[in-house]
């Protein structure tokens, strides 16, 4: 009975026609998001739209998927109500409408005890993913402005007959990256600019069937992207391309990446918290360190205070080549990244800042032995304030456990500080952009003023130095042979054109003139 009464609880659901459009979809949840100017922080609002976002999302694919079970049970109500005929369960009393349903004074309780009560009915997959926001804090947020915020969202239906996955997702990334300018200087503690991400997967080129790996996830940008790739390889999801782990620090962000994975669609993920340094959380069936296929991050640049005290000491090897210093943890996150990677055949990118190409002290000798184990491949220098909080420019170290036979013992030196297009408050790589330097990195080859293979003994004889300009620039060039020149410009334009092959393929999609 209790199935039934909640059953009919269930609205019925709007005609597919006339679906959401992407323009649509994100000025509405950017409407949500004017609805707590004045009363959150702007680098706060994520911690509220997103678990509404994805609370009424939930509820929304619930009632499709209980529709669908009943006209395929000849209107059996309880057979549509069990839970093998959801990917989610919903429990009884604790469905968007209830909680709208309930008066102001009860409204933030009512959505706690919800989205608890939700999390507790899908303990595998979404055990504590919508944070731990104050909803019952009438200081933070009033009952009048929780009830517009519900009430803005009742406003649209966001099942797949409105907003499918794809669609869902790219509001959704949309939405992070417009709080991300809200915030600014907070914003790279979880958001990486989309270009740069696209440029690491690609250097990264993840292939069908091997995991990867994100020890600093943030919102999942990175193993989203990762999804992206596949898609622009015509590599089916169904066709289990890969399986993704990402790990993070603060449990708003954590969910927050759950989340965007779940919008986008992607299954075989694990999220976990916790922190990577002090606290790994995948393992291997000996104990240690489990080992991926790939292995990508940002992580936060220069973190003090990391954990340095027991590194020295640390169960899984990291600090074998050294403890860096108590003021920033840059070289510990490549350790970590090291130790991680599949033997023979892993590899690895990070972004961080260019210090750690050249500091002295304790980093230098760090540096040193990483070089002598011959597992940098590439150092890329970027251009200044590309990422949020972040004013000084930034390198990507490409990482293998084994390199092929032609680079062993070099490694390629490629100068992109001058790729970005010039903003007010921040620089951006544009496509044109990361198509070029993803075009050295592929030639892999001496570029006149651009790139630059190095023997290991000269870079000894810098004493482990790995600042680019000692390497690549206008004083080092080098005479390119015309056929690698040409090689290398035949990447790169061959990028182009898949890149613009993409943008097309995305805006006639919005239009819907592709399917």
């Amino acid at each position: 009975m209790a199935q039934q009464e909640a059953s009919e609880q269930l609205k019925l659901l709007p005609d597919a026609a006339g679906g959401l459009t992407l323009s649509e979809l994100e000025s509405h949840l950017l409407g949500a998001a004017h609805l707590l100017r004045g009363l959150v922080d702007q680098a706060d609002f994520k911690s509220y739209i997103f678990p509404l976002l994805f609370y009424k999302r939930l509820c929304d694919v619930y009632s499709e998927e209980f529709d669908d079970a009943l006209a395929h049970s000849d209107g059996d109500r309880d057979f549509a109500a069990k839970a093998d005929q959801h990917r989610f369960v919903i429990p009884v009393g604790h469905r968007w409408d209830d909680v709208v349903a309930a008066p102001d004074e009860k409204l933030g309780r009512a959505l706690i005890d919800a989205l608890r009560a939700i999390e507790k009915a899908n303990p595998d997959t979404l055990d504590r993913i919508f944070g731990d926001t104050p909803w019952t804090n009438r200081d933070r947020i009033p009952p009048h402005v929780l009830r517009a915020l519900l009430n803005h969202f009742s406003a649209r239906f966001l099942g797949d007959a409105q907003a499918d996955a794809d669609l869902l997702g790219q509001a959704y990334e949309y939405l992070i990256k417009k709080f991300a300018d809200l915030s600014n200087k907070k914003a790279g503690e979880f958001y990486t600019p989309r270009a740069v991400v696209e440029l690491l997967v690609n250097i990264l080129a993840p292939e069908p069937g091997e995991t990867v790996y994100d020890p600093a996830c943030g919102t999942g940008g990175m193993l989203i992207e990762v999804a992206h790739h596949f898609a622009r390889m015509g590599v089916a999801p169904q066709m289990l391309w890969s399986k993704v782990f990402g790990q993070e620090k603060n449990l708003t962000t954590s969910g927050i990446a759950r989340m965007n994975l779940i919008l986008h669609g992607i299954d075989d993920f694990r999220v976990e918290r916790g922190d990577t340094l002090r606290e790994p959380r995948f393992f291997a069936p000996d104990g240690g360190l489990r080992t991926f296929d790939c292995v990508i991050a940002n992580p936060p640049f220069s973190l003090e205070a990391w954990g340095e005290m027991g590194w020295a000491r640390d169960p899984y090897g990291r600090g074998e080549t050294g403890v860096p210093p108590r003021s920033t943890a840059d070289w510990a996150w490549v350790q970590h990244m090291l130790a991680s990677m599949q033997p023979g055949t892993g590899r690895a990118v990070v972004v961080l800042p260019q210090g750690i190409l050249f500091r002295e002290g304790t980093e230098a000798r760090i540096r040193r032995k990483i070089i002598e184990s011959d597992a940098i491949e590439a150092v890329i220098g970027l251009g200044e304030r590309l990422f949020y909080g972040a004013p000084l420019a930034a390198c990507v170290l490409v990482l293998r456990a084994q390199k092929p036979k032609s680079r062993q013992k070099k490694i390629l030196f490629i100068d992109a500080s001058d790729q970005l297009r010039k903003g007010r408050n921040q620089n951006v790589l544009e496509a044109e952009h990361t198509s070029r330097i993803l075009g050295w990195y592929r030639a892999f080859a001496n570029i006149r003023e651009r790139s630059r293979l190095v023997e290991l003994p000269e870079i000894e004889r810098n004493d482990g130095n790995l600042n680019i300009p000692l390497y690549v620039g206008k004083d080092r060039a080098a005479e390119l042979p015309p056929l690698v020149e040409a090689v290398a410009a035949l990447e790169s334009a061959l990028t182009d054109v898949a890149t613009a092959e993409n943008e097309l393929r995305g805006q006639l999609k919005e239009w819907r003139l592709l399917g």
